[in-house]
């Protein structure tokens, strides 16, 4: 299992647009096959920055996701509401033995 953090600083006042576009990205992604959770942060003491975590079987399946045209607009739609650039990280799962 992969884990991706994706971090997003958004223009003041697109908060909520930002949070529905979530939504209906984790409806789709509900659909994909290797998906297997998406959550939304709010910074505490920075309302206008996020983190969307997200949980993958594996890399090739998160990989291909980043690949489809539904990946593609939504970052295309989310340049007019961002501010910079976003960033992520892509992190395995450990299982260590104690």
């Amino acid at each position: 299992m992969i884990n991706v953090g994706f971090y997003y600083k958004v223009k003041e006042g697109h908060e909520k647009e930002f949070e529905e576009t979530f939504s209906k990205v984790r409806s789709f992604l509900s659909s994909t096959k290797g998906f297997r959770e998406a959550r939304l942060y709010k910074r505490v003491d920075q309302p206008n920055e996020y983190m969307i975590y997200t949980e993958w079987e594996d890399l090739e399946t998160f990989r291909k996701f980043i690949l489809s045209r539904e990946y593609k607009e939504t970052t295309t739609y989310g340049k007019t509401i961002l501010e910079g650039r976003p960033t992520h990280k892509v992190l395995h799962e450990v299982n260590e033995t104690i």
